[in-house]
Order: structure tokens, then sequence, then C-alpha cells
């Protein structure tokens, strides 16, 4: 069925068009279009694929005082509390050790106690800014 185009005075006007509008061209069927690829960051490495390797998961550290079912630190054992400090005499955060909320607290206040009775150093005669 051919579409009839009827002549006014200033313009062609065809079958549902309003008058005074651009007849309608039916929209060809792009291609489907390519998905962009991805642009580097500014620091000039590329993002990170979603399928990529896995980064290392180290293994989830157990406390030591949980695995030999310990009741009580105690501040006169010098040998087990200085592995929870570091070279500087600072005590060692849980992330780092291990252990667990129940024991940390209970270690701090042994290496506190063993320090305030001088079993322990505050802090070693190093200064950390030589």
């Amino acid at each position: 069925m051919a579409s009839e185009t009827i002549q006014t005075e200033d313009h062609v006007q065809e079958d549902g068009a309003e008058a005074g509008q651009e007849p309608r061209q039916e929209q060809e069927s792009a291609a489907p279009v390519a998905p962009r690829a991805r642009q580097d960051r500014p620091t000039g490495r590329p993002f990170r694929r979603e399928g990529g390797p896995r980064r290392f998961r180290p293994r989830r550290k157990v406390c030591s005082f949980c695995v030999d079912k310990v009741q009580v630190i105690g501040y006169k054992d010098v040998d087990t509390l200085r592995r929870f400090t570091d070279g500087h005499g600072k005590i060692i955060p849980r992330r780092k050790t291990g252990t667990c909320a129940k024991h940390q607290r209970r270690l701090a206040m042994a290496i506190k106690r063993a320090r305030h009775l001088a079993l322990m150093p505050y802090t070693t005669g190093r200064s950390p800014y030589n």
C-alpha cells in the first residue's frame, strides 16, 4: 500500500503526519555497537578485569593460648610475653599475632605488669629516629 501525498500550500504532507512536521523515516537497524574498550587509569595501569586471578588470601591465624587451653597468662613468664612484643618493646597487635580478643587483653595486662616490676623493658635504648 503506497502512501499518498497531499500537496498543500507550503509543504508536502504524508498520511499520519501532522502539518509542519517532517515525514517519519523508518530507522535502519544498526549493527550492534561493540563495547567500548576500557581506558587506562590516569596512573597508566589498566583496570583489573572481573575474571582475573584473585589475590593470595593468607591462612586465618589461631590464638595460641586457646589452642594450648591456657587459663592464666602470668606476668612472670617473660619468655612467653617477649614473643608478643617487638624489638622496640611495643605490644604486637592482634591482627599480626592472631590472638583472640580475650587473650589479647590478658596478654597486654600481663606485659604491663611485667614492665612495672622491671621484668620487661618499656622501650629499648634505641630511638627509631636515629
